[in-house]
This record gives C-alpha cells, structure tokens and sequence, in this order.
C-alpha cells in the first residue's frame, strides 16, 4: 500500500464518514494504475491541472462522489462517480471515449473501521480483499490502453510477415523461381516438335510417346537388334543405336504356351 499513507494523511481532517476512507481507497487504485486526478464533476473546469491527490471539495457531497481522471500517457479520460445507497457504495467507472462501464457495490463496513477515521493504521481492514475487487470488476475499464498495445504487438508480426512473405516460417519457399529455370518445352513453332523424339532415330531428343524397352533404365539383356534376329530379322536391318521396339520375345528357343492356361471352353479336364 505504498503512497496510500500519504494520501491518507493530506486528507485526513476533511473525512468525515466511512464512505471518504472507502473513495480515497478506491481513488488511490485508480492513480496507481497510471492516472491523475482532474478534478470533480461530469464537465472539466477552467485551470485544471492533474494530481496524485483528491482535488478540493472532492467529498462536499457524501451522497454521491464524481471524479475525473486522465492517463498521463495515452491522455485517455475516466469517470468515477459513487452513490451511497443505505451502508454500500456503488461504484462506477466509465470510459467516455468507448462508453465502456464497470461496476462494483462495496459493503463499507467490511472494509472500513468507523471509530478510527482518522489514523491511517487502523482505519482500514481487508485491504487485499478490496484491492481484489476492484481489480477484477471496477478498473477492467482502464485496460483500453494495455489492450492497444497488446493488439498492436500482435499484428506486428502479421505485417512484417505481408510485406516480406519469405520471413513466414509456415509458408513452404518454391523450388526455384519460375524465371531461373524455364520449363524444357519444345518449340511450338517448330514443325517436329510434338513427337520429335519418336521420330529422331538417333534418340538426340529426350521424351516421346513409344516405350523403349532398351533405354528404360533397367538391365538390358545383351539383345542387339542391329544384329539381326535369325528367321526374324537379316543382319543390318535395324540401324545402330536406333530406337527400336521388339515385335516378339527376344530369343527363339522359348517354351510354349501351356495348353491349360487357355482350356476349351466348356472342357473341365484338369488332366488336359
């Protein structure tokens, strides 16, 4: 509770029920929170100057208390006004910019000693029990100002991730720039360029639309066509290293077909 004994004592002489302790309580949670006093009243008044201290008069009217307040950074502006309903307080605290109010009703008697108004040692009880209160109900309406920055803070990084999109570590970076390396497509205006492959015997271009058995990247077999295939083929008649597709089974002494692999139809021999 620092500074609150020496706000307690500059106006101890002018309290004169429970109900100023409990304001001066409530006033000095407000200061701590980063706002000074302006002075009381709904309407600002002529030579105002903001202060840690209650302004004069602050407690002439016991049945209802106003007081202003602004941040000494943001200049953003709070009203308190407190109405005395039998032995409560009711308090409320509202933001004029966002029209944003909180509220809190305070049993005087649980917090305040009435036969020792003024020693600042005795005069209040249940202080952490207060300072709760007000924390969780009444002065939420002063958060405007953190949660700015907060939000601020928080779409910081967004920014900095649109307007440089490679600094976003959830986005997956390209391969490369299209740019760098242009896809390897034929020429449109050239005349031999769909099927170039297909055509070229030599096999100078990659691609085309007939498989290779030889240039598949499997073993190869030995098999030569060049050589000729005898019965087949005469020697010469495929050129050197010419794309070439095998029309039968590479080898002549190969072994039949079974004949149950095709049965008649209708034949149920299993012997067949």
């Amino acid at each position: 509770m620092a500074g609150l004994e020496l706000l307690y004592n500059c106006v101890s002489s002018s309290i004169t029920s429970p109900r100023d302790a409990v304001v001066c309580f409530v006033h000095w949670e407000i200061v701590k929170n980063g706002f000074k006093c302006l002075g009381t009243g709904d309407e600002p008044q002529d030579g105002e100057k903001s202060s840690e201290l209650l302004p004069a008069a602050w407690n002439a009217n016991n049945e209802l208390y106003t007081l202003r307040y602004r941040s000494a950074e943001d200049k953003s502006s709070l009203l308190l006004k407190a109405i005395t309903v039998d032995s409560t307080l009711i308090f409320n605290l509202m933001d004029p910019a966002t029209d944003k109010v909180t509220d809190l009703t305070v049993n005087v008697s649980d917090y305040v000693d009435e036969a020792n108004l003024q020693t600042f040692e005795s005069v209040f009880k249940n202080t952490e029990d207060l300072a709760k209160k007000l924390k969780s109900s009444l002065l939420p309406a002063m958060k405007r100002e953190g949660s700015e920055r907060t939000e601020k803070k928080a779409r910081a990084p967004y920014a900095d991730v649109q307007s440089n999109p490679d600094q976003d570590p959830l986005r997956l970076p390209h391969r490369a720039p299209l740019t760098a390396h242009p896809p390897n497509w034929p020429d449109p205006l050239e005349p031999f360029a769909a099927g170039g492959a297909d055509l070229d015997p030599f096999g100078r271009r990659p691609g085309g639309m007939i498989v290779d058995p030889l240039r598949s990247g499997f073993p190869r077999s030995g098999f030569d066509p060049s050589a000729g295939i005898p019965g087949v083929l005469p020697p010469g008649s495929v050129p050197p290293g010419a794309r070439f597709d095998p029309f039968g089974p590479v080898g002549r002494h190969r072994p039949g077909p079974d004949p149950d692999h095709l049965p008649p139809q209708g034949y149920d021999d299993m012997f067949m």
